[in-house]
């Protein structure tokens, strides 16, 4: 509400930020990003990100205090990306519409294959910006929520408290498969296609076992093992 002598908050542009200032900040961006994909993270320094974007170290500071802004940063513009291009999901079955949001994440990463394969020490083992670290749940929310949406929406979707353990679990297994893919030798990563593949025809039966009641109560323990090692039992439900 308004007190008499307020003024409604203008949109656009947030205030101090500029056109100029954001090219700035994308020329920054971008350096960094293709400097770490070449060196790797830890050969990487922001000195070495001034140098070849040709600006002070100071300036830098201003956008990019640490390199761990500028990792939270990429997080945060792929996971943006890709919870955009997954609202195109299309009706379906949950297996069908796992295997998109799978492919859909491999299609939006895949320009920055070799950057996120630079940094895959970081994103599995570090505490500050791992996958699973507290300063990244904005951008694994924004993920794991098309997985859940992709069984919870399907439509052979199970009963809820089934259908979002499965999401959360298929959130998992799409990890472990961007992993294989990061660290994938085969031509165009071949064998990563070819498990996909895999996936897409095993589904079926799998989702045939979902009537048993040992694999359901599976389902369910293997979920709440997920979230107290990964999750430490603190982030909100996403669903």
């Amino acid at each position: 509400m308004f007190t008499k002598n307020s003024k409604p908050r203008k949109r656009g542009r947030p205030s101090g930020r500029t056109a100029e200032g954001e090219a700035t900040r994308r020329l920054l961006y971008d350096t960094a990003v293709t400097l770490i994909g070449e060196r790797g993270y830890e050969a990487t320094t922001l000195r070495d990100v001034a140098g070849r974007a040709d600006v002070s170290v100071g300036l830098l500071y201003r956008y990019f205090p640490s390199k761990r802004s500028i990792v939270l940063a990429l997080y945060d513009e792929l996971s943006d990306s890709y919870a955009r291009q997954a609202t195109e999901m299309p009706r379906g079955t949950w297996r069908a519409r796992f295997i998109y949001a799978l492919e859909t994440s491999i299609h939006v990463l895949g320009p920055h294959r070799v950057t996120l394969r630079a940094l895959v020490p970081v994103m599995v083992g570090d505490v500050d910006e791992g996958l699973f670290a507290r300063s990244t749940a904005f951008s694994r929310h924004r993920v794991q929520t098309v997985f859940q949406d992709a069984v919870v929406n399907a439509t052979d979707a199970p009963m809820r408290k089934l259908a979002e353990p499965i999401g959360r679990l298929l959130y998992l297994l799409h990890l472990a498969v961007i992993l294989w893919w990061l660290l994938d030798k085969s031509p165009k990563q071949r064998a990563t296609l070819a498990l996909v593949s895999l996936f897409r025809q095993l589904l079926p039966s799998a989702a045939l076992t979902l009537r048993l009641p040992p694999v359901r109560r599976f389902v369910q323990s293997a979920d709440e093992l997920f979230r107290e090692a990964l999750l430490d039992g603190l982030e909100p439900n996403v669903s």
